[in-house]
């Protein structure tokens, strides 16, 4: 649980950037509809969360200059002990002020009744939401905002940049949840390592995953899991995780847990049966050469692109003394020729979303590294059945995934436990089996 002081503090930050006479609206994400009378298991909304950390659907928030503080009205479901009995209790309005921090409360039923005190005043009123997402919502206040003759709400991406902004640099209580969201998904990839052997499916893996999400207080993947053995490990974002595992193919798990709505990204790629072959040894470490080498280039001030751009370097390098690409250096990577093996950027922003928010430029140029920024490190190698490729590279997708911050000097590798080299990876299995 967040502690109110650096909720409010967020909050704060916000307002700073509106005029005394305007106001910001905050939507919680929608229930999803399933099938039938069922929901899909309820995620809120990161912006409302990151400012908010209120967890139910139906809920509304204000927030209003008032000096330098500002206010945060929030509307939210009423208690309810007949609802409570079949989907359990509610925050309700003392707790929002409470354990919120929410200068007033109201049911959501009063949204009609109470948001023209608010409102009297106020010139614009900005939304930050998805107006797609959160038509009805919207709908219902716009309609509020004629009935007493002001204009209806403006999406304010400047106001949205500025949130992103925000959480772009984690706090030390975001970082304590992202290592545990680590360390989490960590022990589960070792535990589907251990339990790995051919014959097995996809699936049975995954249920290793799931399994161990649970157990160590984690009820929420940040993603799909990625299951992938054989010629699936080539498919990027495979999930059907259906099939079985054969002794000398290669499987790549990509897999990761949120912990209090923080998100973790990891993948492993290890044998099967224990062993890699000459090949999948070769591409293996051409990818860790890769993924060390950037773990190593990060530090304050290094410019983003600079960890890509080294990323290609070397696995084009890597894949012309295989014999998998010919020519030059530089024609190879003018020409983008490693696409074909290596298609997806090395690295992306971790947080609240696992594709996180913030810009990767800034003002047109790339954006430099700064602390407690939080990201992946992620090259791979995927190699298609291709006429024009020897058949004992087919089907090799290899892919290593670690979570990273900025530190003051260098880099904090959040998954760090999670074993990766390739003589410990093979010791497990086969120790295992």
């Amino acid at each position: 649980m967040f502690k109110l002081s650096e909720l409010q503090h967020r909050r704060q930050q916000l307002i700073s950037h509106i005029k005394s006479d305007e106001l910001i609206v905050l939507i919680a994400a929608p229930e999803y509809l399933r099938n039938g009378d069922v929901f899909y298991p309820y995620r809120q909304n990161s912006d409302f969360y990151y400012l908010t950390a209120f967890p139910e659907p139906e809920a509304i928030g204000l927030l209003i200059p008032d000096n330098k503080k500002g206010k945060f009205i929030l509307f939210n479901r009423a208690e309810d002990q007949a609802a409570a009995i079949w989907n359990g209790e509610r925050i309700g309005q003392i707790r929002a002020r409470k354990e919120y921090g929410a200068d007033e409360a109201y049911s959501i039923d009063q949204l009609e009744a109470k948001l023209p005190e608010y409102i009297a005043h106020t010139r614009v009123c900005y939304h930050l939401n998805n107006e797609k997402l959160n038509s009805q919502t919207l709908a219902r206040i716009n309609k509020l905002l004629a009935r007493v003759k002001k204009k209806p709400t403006e999406y304010a991406k400047k106001l949205i940049d500025s949130v992103h902004e925000m959480r772009l640099r984690k706090s030390p209580i975001e970082l304590d949840c992202l290592r545990q969201a680590a360390h989490i998904s960590g022990e589960a990839h070792l535990r589907a390592m251990r339990a790995c052997r051919p014959g097995l499916y996809e699936y049975q893996l995954e249920a290793e995953l799931m399994y161990a999400f649970y157990g160590q207080g984690s009820q929420a993947l940040a993603y799909p899991n990625i299951v992938a053995s054989g010629a699936n490990s080539c498919i990027l974002h495979y999930t059907d995780n259906q099939a079985q595992l054969k002794a000398g193919d290669l499987v790549l798990i990509d897999a990761g847990c949120e912990y209090q709505n923080y998100a973790s990204d990891i993948t492993r790629t290890f044998p099967i049966n224990g062993r890699f072959n000459p090949e999948q040894k070769a591409i293996y470490q051409i990818v860790s050469k890769a993924q060390q080498a950037i773990l190593a280039l990060i530090k304050p001030g290094v410019v983003w692109n600079q960890l890509q751009k080294t990323c290609v370097e070397l696995i084009t390098q890597g894949l012309v003394d295989l014999g998998l690409l010919k020519g030059t250096l530089s024609d190879l990577i003018q020409q983008k020729s490693y696409q074909k093996f290596y298609m997806h950027g090395c690295s992306h922003w971790l947080g609240l979303d696992v594709h996180d928010v913030g810009c990767y430029k800034v003002e047109k140029k790339w954006r430099s590294l700064e602390p407690d920024m939080v990201f992946t490190v992620e090259p791979g190698i995927y190699i298609t059945p291709a006429p024009d490729i020897d058949k004992k590279w087919w089907n090799i997708g290899i892919r290593i995934e670690d979570d990273v911050r900025v530190t003051q000097e260098a880099c904090e590798v959040l998954t760090s436990q999670t074993p990766k080299d390739l003589a410990d990876i093979e010791n497990i299995i086969r120790t295992s089996s």
